[in-house]
């Protein structure tokens, strides 16, 4: 008849194992946030730099009626390009329509 020793599953349960693991998860967990956070910020500088620059800009008009489309426009930033759409839907008779800012077209 074999025995087995119960050494080696009472080797898994360790408590300085099991924190060490945890502690290496945590880790690695922050340094892939950190990693994400990074790629973003430089995502979202450029956004913020094209949201104030002159040019065209591109809008996904959202109508509360539906009839939702894309449109584009000039406009020295793009605040000044939404308000010339918004102004433009409104007077086309679109009243329940508002443009939403997707980018700023380059070119």
């Amino acid at each position: 008849m074999a025995r087995f020793s119960p050494q080696p599953l009472s080797f898994q349960f360790d408590p300085i194992m099991i924190a060490m693991r945890v502690l290496a998860a945590a880790v690695g967990g922050v340094l892939f946030a950190a990693a994400g956070v990074a790629a973003a910020g430089n995502f979202a500088s450029d956004r913020q730099v094209d949201f104030f620059a002159k040019g065209t800009h591109q809008f996904y008009v959202w109508c509360g009626s539906g009839g939702d489309y894309v449109a584009t426009i000039q406009g020295s930033n793009a605040e000044d390009a939404q308000m010339k759409l918004y102004s433009a839907a409104k007077a086309s008779g679109k009243t329940t329509c508002w443009p939403v800012w997707q980018g700023r077209l380059s070119g």
